[in-house]
């Protein structure tokens, strides 16, 4: 008891750090995320207006106090090119029947904010389930609720990756006087943008985020189209 009291205390004391470093620096905490204060409004445009992952983006959007508002030149865009997702199998049972599956998703995505080049990204989401050779049905269905939960996962990393590239401007002197915000030479995903979490009876998802740069961006968004066709 005493040391869920001690934690309970430190976890209170680095929030009320960052909230009051992170307001005087122009950023506050919105949601579960950090984002500068000048993010206000993003439109959402996607491959599929209606499916689940571009309401559950739009809803994490709305969540970190973000308006989700239609297309203009001066506004940010961040838009869904693709999804997929693909099984192999982790391990057998002695009747050489599958007993454990890897489920991978993955999203492209690319973010435009004005003035600057779009960046394209890729999140990947993995996950591990048992097979129950007594229930095909039950085994769909399970199959069905992990992917709607690694959906919401995918939408929760591109709203960091979001952040991140945001945080990312920097304000850079013309030659006019005025100022121009420009990226910084790295742009890359962040390096700590791989999150492992261990779900129940030991089954651990990854979650994680790559740049497609211009070079592979073609031919890595047509392989993720054909894949998902072929699914």
């Amino acid at each position: 008891m005493a040391r869920l009291f001690s934690n309970t205390h430190i976890r209170i004391f680095i929030i009320a750090s960052l909230a009051m470093m992170t307001t005087a620096c122009g950023f506050h905490l919105r949601g579960n995320y950090l984002l500068p204060d000048d993010v206000s409004n993003v439109s959402v445009t996607s491959f599929d207006s209606y499916n689940q992952l571009t309401r559950e983006v739009k809803k994490q959007l709305r969540l970190n106090g973000i308006d989700v508002v239609s297309p203009g030149a001066d506004i940010s865009n961040l838009h869904l090119i693709s999804e997929a997702d693909s099984t192999r199998t982790l391990s057998l049972y002695q009747n050489a029947r599958a007993a454990e599956y890897e489920l991978a998703y993955k999203v492209n995505y690319r973010v435009l904010v004005p003035g600057y080049d779009s960046k394209t990204f890729q999140v990947n989401v993995t996950r591990s389930y048992l097979d129950n050779p007594l229930a095909a049905l039950a085994k769909s269905v399970e199959k069905d609720l992990i992917l709607d939960e690694m959906r919401e996962q995918a939408a929760e990393q591109i709203i960091r990756q979001m952040a991140r590239l945001k945080a990312q401007l920097v304000v850079v002197p013309s030659g006019d006087g005025d100022t121009q915000q420009d990226f910084p030479t790295s742009t890359n995903a962040d390096p700590d943008a791989e999150h492992v979490d261990i779900i129940d009876d030991g089954v651990k998802q990854t979650t994680s985020t790559t740049e497609i740069t211009d070079a592979a961006e073609p031919s890595q968004i047509q392989a993720d189209s054909n894949e998902n066709q072929s699914e």
